[in-house]
């Protein structure tokens, strides 16, 4: 089996940077695809005439596989490769994500659903883990950064194909732009190999769930971890898919004014991956976590407060910047704190459970504002951030000294 060493020079080796280019085509790919069902959603819901509920298990659904995808994909990939584990859950995401174009009934679509969000949930801590391990620890955060400036770019295409196919050929053909990432897997299986960090011998068991909570310390680091994941994808979800409508009822905007307003927010939330990699290879995760965490909280709030449409596209793309700028430094640290024999189970078991349970954070919302009002959204949003930021500071090893020596 052919093996590569991580390089430590700061100019990116050929290797990679095709390392780079396949975990942020497959991420942006992906995310492209799981966007899909969000353009297409109120389309479903009329053609076969769901109820509310029947359109919510769709994603309820598409969720919970991604948490069972992630934990079995996370621990084959740690026990028999990182590569060709990586191509499995590419071509599940794919065609599974493709077959959506011949779902005419509900149960159809919920197996589709399901088996897309196995794959995806697979392929997220994979695609970190291979970054990790091709390249030094002290460039991961700027390096896990490109991974979540490609899950927007995806969003960004699958709006434009979804404005694009929708109104000329319908909600089945968008899907088949699902069978995209495929094309990624050829180039995955001629051009990476394992790294030495996976293939040298060890005496630990590889791929062991268990091993996340081995000790009392490491066991309270995976549940902070997760509840810090928790956090991240609820505020994703909170910003990406009900503050348009609450932009629209409170400014009067239209649907164009609002797609304005989450093209603010998806710039300013790529520009914040960037800044927050820097700042979390050069200073540590604690200093990273406290600034954005902060300005999140306090950013959520600030957004009830602007009465013109530039204001709030500005106080938008601030919001976004912070709020999810944080989501790549997820991957570098998971990366650094776990060893190689549990890393990818590491990676997927902890954001997945993230999605899985984040996710839920709409139906909250909703109900929210059904019985309460915008400001008691904002007031619930912010004080999850505060919640993460008071985790986030007693896990001790993201205490700078203790995270840059992590062996």
């Amino acid at each position: 089996m052919k093996t590569i060493t991580a390089h430590s020079q700061h100019r990116l080796t050929s290797y990679q940077t095709k390392v780079v280019a396949s975990t942020t085509a497959g991420f942006g790919l992906e995310n492209m695809d799981v966007m899909f069902l969000s353009f297409t959603l109120s389309s479903i819901i009329a053609d076969l005439h769901l109820s509310g509920t029947q359109a919510g298990l769709i994603a309820t659904i598409t969720n919970i596989g991604m948490l069972l995808g992630g934990v079995f994909f996370g621990v084959l990939a740690d026990r028999i490769g990182r590569i060709k584990t990586f191509t499995y859950t590419i071509f599940i995401f794919a065609f599974a994500t493709a077959a959506m174009s011949f779902a005419h009934t509900l149960p159809m679509i919920y197996l589709c659903r399901f088996l897309a969000g196995i794959g995806a949930g697979g392929e997220y801590g994979i695609g970190m883990t291979v970054l990790a391990e091709s390249f030094p620890k002290k460039q991961l955060g700027r390096v896990s950064s490109f991974v979540g400036v490609a899950g927007q770019l995806g969003a960004i295409a699958a709006a434009l194909l979804a404005a694009w196919v929708l109104p000329q050929f319908g909600w089945h053909a968008l899907f088949l732009f699902g069978l995209l990432p495929v094309i990624i897997t050829f180039f995955i299986r001629h051009h990476l190999v394992e790294s030495t960090t996976f293939t040298s011998e060890s005496d630990q068991p590889k791929g062991q769930i268990s091993a996340l909570f081995k000790t009392r310390e490491l066991a309270y680091q995976t549940v902070a971890l997760m509840i810090m994941a928790i956090v991240q994808i609820a505020g994703y979800f909170g910003l990406m898919n009900w503050l348009p409508t609450i932009m629209q009822q409170q400014m009067h905007l239209s649907v164009a004014g609002s797609s304005t307003w989450m093209l603010a927010t998806i710039a300013g939330m790529s520009a914040g991956m960037l800044t927050f990699g820097w700042i979390l290879d050069r200073i540590g995760p604690r200093f990273a976590f406290v600034l954005f965490l902060i300005a999140s909280a306090a950013g959520v709030y600030i957004l009830t407060f602007p009465n013109s449409m530039g204001a709030l596209l500005f106080v938008g793309a601030i919001v976004g910047y912070f709020s999810n700028g944080m989501f790549a430094g997820y991957g570098a640290i998971v990366s650094r704190l776990y060893p190689s024999e549990v890393r990818a189970t590491a990676n997927n078991v902890i954001m997945n459970v993230g999605r899985c349970i984040g996710g839920f954070s709409s139906v909250i919302i909703g109900w929210l504002l059904d019985h309460y009002s915008v400001m008691t959204v904002m007031l619930f949003i912010s004080t999850l951030y505060i919640i993460s930021l008071i985790i986030m500071l007693t896990i001790n090893n993201l205490k700078a000294d203790r995270y840059f020596n992590h062996q």
